[in-house]
């Protein structure tokens, strides 16, 4: 079954920064479970959030919440797929497959901010991003690439470390 995103991209205005991650997991499609994923990463083994609360001092339980930081960092946040299928009902991404990515939001977060760097949650999502979308590195040749260590509990760095390398890479409120 062919899965549409659900929740676009996030930009705040005059975003500086941009978070991409690949796609969100099944259950925010899921009706019985939907309630519970109220945004992207709320799979609750996924430690984006958890990291970013223990990060920024602030409870992130609600999708305002949520929005409010990344308004307060000038920070967007987006998946660099739009549409795919999953094999096996499966969240990894090596599963997901006949996939449209989501070449013209980005483009347009690019084209209508000024991005001075993106965060990719993963490697892979970084690999696929060169690769994708090796228009817009030419385009923007100055924005800065970084990747994040996965909030995936499959990778297998402590929490303690993935909030420390995260500390030292995204923007403090006080810079933002």
């Amino acid at each position: 079954m062919l899965e549409t995103h659900p929740f676009g991209s996030f930009v705040p205005p005059k975003a500086r920064y941009l978070v991409l991650g690949s796609f969100t997991t099944k259950e925010a499609f899921d009706a019985k479970k939907k309630a519970a994923y109220v945004w992207f990463y709320s799979n609750g083994r996924n430690q984006f959030w958890p990291i970013l609360e223990s990060l920024y001092k602030t409870p992130l339980k609600t999708r305002l919440a949520m929005q409010q930081l990344f308004s307060k960092l000038d920070m967007a946040l987006a998946d660099i797929i739009y549409q795919c299928e999953r094999k096996k009902n499966s969240n990894l991404d090596i599963n997901l497959t006949n996939i449209v990515y989501a070449i013209d939001d980005i483009t347009s977060i690019l084209e209508t901010n000024t991005i001075v760097t993106i965060f990719f949650t993963s490697r892979n999502v970084e690999d696929k991003f060169r690769r994708i979308f090796k228009g817009l590195i030419s385009r923007y040749p100055n924005i800065k690439l970084v990747t994040l260590p996965s909030p995936s509990p499959r990778f297998t760095m402590k929490l303690a470390k993935k909030i420390k390398r995260y500390q030292s890479l995204l923007p403090s409120l006080s810079k933002s």
